[in-house]
Order: structure tokens, then sequence, then C-alpha cells
């Protein structure tokens, strides 16, 4: 008998894992710094609407396409149309990427973690963590030193990673996110709560929220909030898809989706008010304003956080759940990335999940070690997040748009799907925003941003780390991505599992 694919318990299991994909680094360290930048409280008028007329919409188009052709990207897209798997393929490969570097930056929150017991990065942060910690070459120079003190924390967690995939959909990945996203969410809640009462953290939520109105007029302003939506919501990750692939016949799909896009809003909207109120404390105690302690990404999180964990009463506590939040936002999320080339494998050559995650884990685990824990890792690092996030994922994204909306002209299809099961019901706005606004605004960003890297390249990092790692990892995805479409299916397999599952969801 052939296997049967998949499924979650039910609807909640399936919603707090996508919770926990969704809310990941990006929401704590990157979100704040967006929105402080880009008009303060202004910013979330422009961040709602990119919320409501990309981030939802797209959310929804993933929702259809997975939960529809129950398939991971490329045997979803391939139902839709033959001609369309590589676009499935395009998506795993950018998961693939991500999952390469995501996981260094959990195990550099693991070290962290302990780090806040006995605040080890001392009087320097900022030299403790580039020197002491990262041994990264100053000068920027190619370098492939081995750094012991980051290789065994990264092996640590693709280790627990690859056996919560190896444990499945239910068991594995369904019990990680009943566990870690409450206790991530009552963690951080404590968190921001004792940063409410520190010392000048009224000053930094007035930085934070203070609305420069005038911002609304710049169109960067508002390219960053649709920016934000697409980065933050696992949207054209294949993520999405994928998790929607293992619900049941008759879930409710676009109120499952309204649910995760709120909560992870929230959850952004929560990072801003206690990140800025810490930052607020920073500049009372150094009396200076806010805007010359505020960072964003890793120097946020490795070096501005230790430094008040160090200053502040009570600081090596903050610094655990800090620190503890870091590594459980991650973890997820960095589960739900490898999921998709997981599944993606298991599809597509008819083996089991056990032999897809070790073969998938094994390859991606194998780069990760090789490369990142070395004097210049975060080097490569900042390059593969960037030519991933901002040409690879907004490349898909656009191409899966125009291939769905113009070229198939399939969204009627998949309205009518989402609006058979869905007490929300979609209608012509929902055609309009997926096929004409998502499509606009992606192709503009996805311009400007590679006449930016063509021009200027990245960061004033050499040419060979650039080529390589930037776009060189973007052309290689791309071409496997079209050799992978035509490698021949297990088609007998595939068309029976596809039989299987619509009986298994009746069911349900």
């Amino acid at each position: 008998m052939e296997r049967q694919r998949e499924a979650w318990s039910g609807r909640t299991v399936f919603i707090l894992a996508a919770i926990g994909s969704a809310v990941g680094l990006g929401n704590i360290w990157r979100f704040p710094y967006v929105a402080y930048t880009n008009g303060g409280g202004a910013f979330i008028v422009p961040y709602l609407v990119a919320l409501l007329t990309a981030g939802i919409p797209f959310l929804f188009l993933d929702y259809a396409l997975g939960h529809k052709f129950r398939g991971s990207p490329p045997l979803a897209f391939r139902r839709l149309h033959k001609r369309a798997e590589a676009i499935g393929w395009w998506q795993v490969g950018i998961s693939f990427v991500i999952g390469v570097y995501y996981a260094v930056i959990v195990a550099w929150a693991i070290r962290y973690f302990f780090f806040s017991f006995n605040e080890a990065w001392g009087d320097d942060p900022g030299t403790f963590f580039s020197s002491d910690f990262l041994n990264q070459n100053g000068d920027a120079t190619v370098s492939f030193d081995f750094v012991p003190g980051v290789a065994f924390p990264l092996l640590v967690v693709w280790v627990l990673t690859l056996v919560v995939l190896a444990f499945g959909v239910q068991k594995g990945i369904g019990a990680l996110a009943r566990l870690f996203v409450p206790l991530l969410i009552v963690m951080f809640g404590i968190l921001v709560v004792r940063a409410l009462f520190l010392q000048g953290a009224s000053t930094g939520l007035d930085a934070f929220f203070q609305p420069n109105w005038s911002a609304l007029s710049d169109p960067t302003v508002w390219i960053a909030a649709y920016g934000q939506i697409f980065f933050s919501l696992s949207v054209a990750f294949g993520i999405m898809l994928t998790y929607s692939s293992y619900l049941g016949r008759k879930t409710d799909l676009t109120r499952s989706g309204l649910v995760v896009a709120f909560s992870n809003s929230s959850f952004e909207i929560l990072a801003g008010i206690g990140v800025f109120a810490t930052l607020g404390y920073m500049a009372s105690l150094s009396g200076i304003a806010v805007d010359e302690v505020v960072e964003s990404g890793i120097g946020l999180a490795f070096i501005a956080f230790p430094t008040i964990i160090s200053s502040m009463p009570g600081g090596p506590l903050f610094g655990l759940l800090f620190f503890g939040t870091l590594v459980i936002a991650g973890f997820t999320s960095m589960v739900s990335v490898l999921q998709v080339p997981v599944a993606s494998i298991a599809d597509k050559f008819g083996i089991g999940r056990v032999p897809a995650v070790l073969s998938v884990g094994g390859v991606s685990a194998a780069i990760s070690l090789l490369l990142l824990p070395t004097t210049t890792g975060l080097n490569i690092l900042d390059v593969l997040d960037s030519f991933a996030n901002n040409i690879g994922l907004v490349g898909a994204a656009l191409v899966a748009t125009v291939v769905v909306a113009w070229v198939l002209r399939r969204l009627t299809t998949l309205e009518d799907h989402l609006n058979s099961l869905s007490s929300f019901k979609l209608g012509i706005a929902w055609r309009l925003f997926i096929g004409v606004i998502t499509p606009a605004v992606l192709t503009y960003m996805l311009i400007d941003e590679t006449i930016e890297r063509i021009q200027d390249g990245y960061g004033g990092l050499p040419d060979v780390l650039v080529n390589t790692f930037g776009w060189g990892a973007q052309i290689l995805v791309i071409v496997a991505a079209v050799l992978l479409s035509f490698t021949p299916w297990r088609r007998k397999e595939v068309e029976l599992e596809h039989v299987e599952s619509v009986k298994v969801g009746e069911k349900q």
C-alpha cells in the first residue's frame, strides 16, 4: 500500500506551527529598526497597508496552492501546471540557502544564553563578539580558519533540527510548536514588562512611536513596509504552502491565515516596544539621544543588548530571557525552513521521511559546518542573507504571482477553493492585490536591489565573496530548480498518494 501524506492533528497545531515559523529573529531585531528609521509611529500606516494588500493575500495564495494540490512546492506547482514545477524548486532552493546560514545565528544565541550567566563579554561586547567569539578577519579578506567555539553549538543546532524533522509533521514539528510557541510568548512578555520599568524606557518608546508623517510621502518608506511584511510572514519560501498541505480537507483556511498574520504583526509591535524601552534605558544611562544607540540585526542582539545587560540591575536574568527568546524563535523558524526541502525531496523521489531528512539535512549541515564557523563566516552569512531575501525571495515571489495570475490565470480557481472552505470570503479585491499590486511592488523592489548590488557591490566586501555567495548562490539555485524540474517523478506513487490524501482529508 502506498504511503499516506502526513497530517496535522488539528487546525490549532497548524496555527501554532505557522506562528512559530513566521515569528523569527527578524521580528525581534529587524522590525523595530525598520519602523524607527521609516517614520516611527507613522510607519504603522504603510505597514498595515502592506499587510492587508500583499502579506495576507500572498499567505492565502500559499494556503490555496498547498491545500488544494496536497504537496510540497514542486509538487503543488506541478499539479497546477506541469511546466510550473521549477517555481516550486526555486522556493525550495531559497529555503535551503536560508537554512544553511540561519542555523549559525541560533548557535550564537545558544552560546550567548550561557554567556549571560557571568556576562562573559566583559566591558567591550563589540570586541568580544567579533574578535574573541567569532575570531573574524578584520580586514574583510577571505579566510577559512576554523572557529571551534562556533562549530560545536552549530553542530548541536543541526542535530536537534534533524531529530525534530525525523519525528515528522505531528510528533516532531507539531509537538515543538505546541511547547515552544506558548513558551516564547510568555518569555518575551516577561522581557517586555521588565523593559518597561527601566529608567528611560519612556524616552525610548517616545522615539519609537513618535510619528513623522512627512515620511509617508517617501516611496522608499512604503517599499520598506512591503519588504518587512514579505520577510516576516514566511511567504514565498514554500513554508506556508508546505504546512497547509498537511491540513484536513475541510479546514477554514482564510480565518487561519488571519490568525497567523495578525499574531505575527502583534509580536513585531511587541518586539518594538521591548527593544526601544531597553534602548531608552541605554541612552539614559549614557546621557545621549536614543538615535545614537539604535542598532539593527546582529549588532543589536550581540553587541547593544549585552552592553545593556551588563549595566542593569538583574542583568543576567534579563540576558537569559532575551537570548532564550532568540533561541526559541530562531529554532522554530529553522525547523520550518528545512521542512520545505525535506518534504520536496520526499515527494519527488518517493522516499520516506527519515531518508529525506538525512539526505537534505546531511548536505545542508555539511555546507553550514564547512563555511560558517570560520573567520570569514560572518561575512558569508551577511552576503547569503542579503541576496537570498532581497534578490532570491523577491524574484521567486514575483515569478509565482505573475505565472499564477497572468500566465495560467488560475486565481479564480484558487479563490473558489478558499471560499468553499472558509468563513472569510475572498473576491475581486484579493485578485487585484495578488495580480496587480503585489507584482508591481515586487518588480520595483527587485529592480532597485539588483541595480544597487551591480553598481555598488555589497558592504565593501571583496568581489569574490559577493560574486560567489551572493550572485553565484542565487544563480546556482535557479539552475538547480530547472534541472530538478526535468527530473522524472515516481508518477504512479505521486498520483496514488494524491488520491489517498483526499480520502484522508475528507474523513477529518
